[in-house]
């Protein structure tokens, strides 16, 4: 029995707060709050149960402390902007309250995201004996479980791990972005890196790319080399255990690539503001008012998603062996369910599950963790029981 606060009401929010109300069993109470009530509200209406609305600015730490003391939950779920991470913390850590992520923590300023910030908190929460889970979406957060399970059930050393993540839906727009286009832009601009034997390696945006074939009727499609936040968090807790290799590969399509060549070519990808007419504006920040909003898509979006890992070690019978896990998940299913497109889906019901983990005391701890850090079958099991079904594969 637990009470849930969940912050920010997009896309992710939307799929969440239908798990969890569907989740009765388990969450009692569900407060669903944002800065703007109106989106609560209307998520609120999808629902068969009664939640509870606020409207909250979780850039504004005496409210977000006001709100989490008046509703008294037992854990945070995060599902606002990475900017907001640190405030979210910060009044987790004054009211003594779980927190839990999908995304880790980004400056508004500058197109970089790590970990740092975030684990920086490890003393602060391990005093304060509450537990911060890190990126409980899908890529982070299951494909982190992922690799954790494959360690345990199946290999003694993992040597290589590739993770790739294809979107083969079409939702038909000229160009749209499947999540916030402020942060999948700033994403995938980025430079490439990724870690082998011991150092990082930086690559130009999209400059890596080869072919794959996907399962579940998809069929083969590009792939391109990113630099990803869980391949951070996986070298740093699976080098002692013989990790050589880690990458991280996502699909775009041509008309998607060719559409963001044009964008930055013209400097709409810009994160520095400049001067129009008197007055300052982010030409990103810009962008993404003019493009169509993620959670519109949903209604539009046909086709699937495969993600998964595809590992390489020795197997614990002292075999070399090559394994692959992954989801496959339907735009339309998803839709059909909690009225949100797949990439929302495969992101939001891995943030429920690991907010009830949390809550229900499966997953306990005091500090700063990542999915890794814990035991992967309660996770695994959950994630067939609401909806992520996975699949696992020996290739060799």
């Amino acid at each position: 029995m637990a009470r849930i606060l969940i912050i920010g009401a997009g896309g992710v929010s939307q799929v969440a707060v239908h798990k969890c109300a569907q989740a009765s069993d388990v969450f009692t109470d569900i407060c669903l709050a944002s800065r703007t009530l109106s989106k609560c509200d209307k998520i609120a209406a999808q629902l068969k149960r009664p939640i509870r609305t606020a409207r909250v600015d979780a850039d504004n730490v005496p409210q977000l402390v006001k709100l989490i003391k008046d509703f008294r939950p037992d854990v945070v779920l995060n599902v606002a902007l990475p900017y907001q991470d640190l405030h979210i913390m910060d009044a987790c850590l004054e009211t003594g309250v779980h927190y839990v992520d999908t995304a880790n923590y980004e400056p508004p300023d500058v197109a970089h995201f790590e970990y740092k910030w975030q684990w920086a908190y490890q003393e602060r929460f391990k005093k304060k004996g509450i537990l911060a889970l890190l990126g409980s979406g899908f890529d982070p957060g299951v494909t982190n479980v992922y690799t954790a399970w494959a360690l345990k059930k199946h290999f003694d050393t993992i040597e290589t791990l590739d993770i790739i993540d294809a979107n083969a839906g079409d939702h038909g727009q000229p160009f749209a972005t499947n999540f916030n286009p402020e942060i999948n832009i700033r994403e995938v601009t980025a430079k490439g890196r990724y870690w082998e034997k011991g150092k990082w390696i930086e690559t130009d945006p999209l400059s890596v790319k080869k072919t794959m074939d996907f399962p579940g009727g998809i069929g083969p499609k590009k792939i391109y080399l990113m630099f990803h936040e869980e391949l951070e968090s996986l070298t740093k807790n699976f080098a002692k255990k013989g990790l050589k290799r880690a990458r991280f590969w996502m699909t775009f399509s041509d008309n998607y690539l060719k559409h963001l060549e044009v964008l930055r070519n013209v400097g709409m990808t810009r994160i520095d503001p400049v001067l129009y007419n008197g007055h300052e504006i982010v030409p990103l920040q810009f962008l993404k008012a003019l493009l169509p909003d993620p959670a519109s898509l949903g209604p539009l979006t046909k086709g699937k998603t495969c993600i998964g890992c595809k590992i390489k070690g020795t197997a614990k019978d002292g075999r070399k062996r090559e394994y692959y896990i992954y989801n496959i998940c339907s735009h339309e299913e998803s839709y059909k369910e909690v009225q949100s497109q797949a990439i929302s889906y495969t992101t939001g019901v891995p943030a429920m599950i690991g907010a009830m983990l949390v809550a229900t005391g499966v997953w306990k701890g005091a500090g700063v963790f990542n999915m890794e850090d814990f035991d992967p079958e309660p996770f695994m099991k959950k994630l067939n029981q609401y909806g992520l079904p996975w699949t696992e594969v020996f290739l060799k």
